[in-house]
């Protein structure tokens, strides 16, 4: 039986060096890619049984990217393997449609198992992972995106999830430094958030990274 055809997308070359060691005597490796943009194109020419992605990839993130592949190849399997543990992150990437979820902690036998599962059409959901979501496991609906962002709010909100600054997203936009300023603070007390890690975060939960 012909060995699964596997494309590994992930932004340190240390950890696919090491993927392609621990799965190259279980699957046949098409590439290796290091950002989303390159995941969309690869996915594409090398047409893979299976993608294991990270989520955290410049340009195009895992979240992002995982969306707009199960658009175009809806038969592709996803496994996100991630540093990534949060359970809104977890319940997003398999709401979106992901087959599998992974954590970098997790056992090599683990991703080895998780490839087998969701190539016999089930999801695989990595032990500590299950641990992290608990007892209201990944069926549990994550907060939908709030309705009092305006127009222009989503757009700031898009442009600093990609990591522009405010003197960028001024640029961007037309307006003053301050205004971008104003329009960042507005957002984080209408979506009770703290910091633009937390802004990117829910930017990209929510997929408002890509409008």
């Amino acid at each position: 039986m012909s060995r699964p055809r596997v494309l590994l997308a992930d932004d340190h070359t240390m950890v696919l060096q090491g993927l392609k060691a621990v799965l190259a005597p279980h699957v046949e490796l098409v590439g290796t890619v290091e950002n989303g943009l390159g995941l969309l194109d690869a996915a594409v020419r090398l047409q893979p049984d299976v993608v294991i992605l990270d989520i955290s990839m410049p340009g195009v993130n895992g979240i992002e990217a995982a969306r707009q592949l199960l658009k175009t190849q809806p038969r592709l399997k996803l496994i996100f393997l991630t540093m990534h543990g949060e359970p809104s992150y977890v319940r997003e990437a398999l709401r979106l449609g992901a087959h599998g979820y992974l954590l970098k902690s997790s056992a090599v036998s683990e991703l080895v198992e998780g490839i087998q599962t969701v190539l016999r059409g089930e999801r695989y959901i990595a032990a500590q992972v299950r641990e992290i979501l608990g007892p209201d496991g990944p069926e549990a609906k994550a907060p939908a995106p709030s309705e009092e962002l305006t127009p222009r709010q989503r757009e700031v909100l898009r442009l600093l999830a990609r990591g522009a600054s405010a003197k960028e997203i001024a640029a961007e936009l037309g307006v003053s430094t301050k205004t971008a300023e104003f329009h960042k603070d507005a957002i984080k007390r209408k979506l009770r958030l703290r910091t633009t890690a937390d802004l990117t975060r829910y930017a990209m939960i929510h997929g408002l990274t890509g409008e």
